[in-house]
């Protein structure tokens, strides 16, 4: 199957200040999320500097990719569009239209698949087709998932040992290892493979770090309280590692690929906080970001399917 250019699909995030509000208006569109907690977390952009890194991650990653591409012989057309912020993805399509590319190969910049990870971004790319004409003219088939990866793994365990290396830890016993994802429904995840998917990842980092206890935990739970979403949170997490006899404790954010808002506030703020009122020592890995091993991987992904 041949393709001519490749689409990639990211969530998006606000670049100034006066973006934030609007920005999050168009993330919660058709739910019945309160005024009031939409002011909350945009406190939250506002305490990480009034804008996300996202979409800038996002394109550094993609001219990443683009090179290592170039140099494997594959001048690959390469589009960037978001489901939640310009540029949107409709702004994308309608580029893709006029420069007259009909058949795209597709990558969802999300490590662990769910409906909201995934789902949702499949049907915001049909959505777009709709809206700039080209239902019938553009057609995606999607890469496969890489959660497992070498490539992923490995990326993730260079940012794990820029901050900690349990080789040369001679507390090991007294530090805990916490691997980070966004907690979804409870609902939502029993329709799909989000959790071990997630697991999967986090043994493959511990198993590169030569540690055998590790814990799979939670964060930026949003929606109605009475809602059950996935747990342990990670703040109550921290709470029993301090009363266990933990000293330090090391977060790893693999289910996120960048360093954005929710990791920054979350993660940075938060539970750093959180880990400071406790007496543990806290630190955060980076995300994967435009890690050599991670560009190399999707390189070779993007490579398998242009090639057959």
């Amino acid at each position: 199957m041949t393709f001519d250019h490749l689409l990639v699909i990211g969530f998006g995030g606000p670049t100034k200040p006066d973006e934030i509000m609007p920005f999050l208006r168009r993330v919660v569109e058709g739910t019945r999320v309160p005024e009031e907690r939409l002011k909350v977390v945009e406190h939250h952009y506002q305490e990480t500097g009034g804008f996300s890194p996202y979409n800038a991650c996002a394109q550094r990653l993609l001219d990443a990719l683009k090179t290592a591409l170039d140099a494997r012989g594959l001048a690959v057309p390469a589009f960037i569009g978001m489901k939640n912020w310009h540029p949107l993805l409709e702004e994308t399509l309608a580029q893709i239209k006029s420069a007259g590319y009909r058949r795209g190969l597709a990558l969802v910049l999300a490590p662990h698949r769910c409906d909201a990870s995934f789902g949702k971004y499949q049907r915001a790319v049909e959505s777009a087709r709709q809206m700039v004409g080209a239902a019938e003219l553009i057609s995606y088939d999607y890469i496969g998932p890489w959660f497992d990866q070498p490539g992923f793994i490995e990326a993730q365990a260079d940012q794990v040992r820029a901050v900690w290396d349990p080789a040369t830890d001679p507390r090991l016993i007294k530090t805990g290892l916490l691997f980070s994802a966004h907690s979804i429904p409870q609902e939502m995840a029993r329709h799909s493979d989000y959790e071990l998917e997630i697991a999967v990842s986090a043994t493959g980092v511990a198993t590169a770090l030569g540690v055998p206890e590790w814990k799979q935990v939670y964060q930026s739970r949003s929606g109605s309280p009475s809602q059950p979403w996935l747990e342990p949170d990670i703040l109550r997490v921290l709470e029993e590692m301090s009363s266990h006899g933990k000293k330090r404790v090391v977060v790893v954010p693999v289910g996120f690929l960048f360093n954005h808002t929710e990791v920054m506030y979350d993660l940075d703020i938060e539970a750093k906080q959180k880990a400071n009122a406790l007496g543990l020592d806290f630190r955060r890995a980076s995300t994967v970001m435009d890690n050599p091993r991670f560009v190399q991987m999707l390189a070779d992904q993007v490579e398998k399917r242009w090639r057959t």
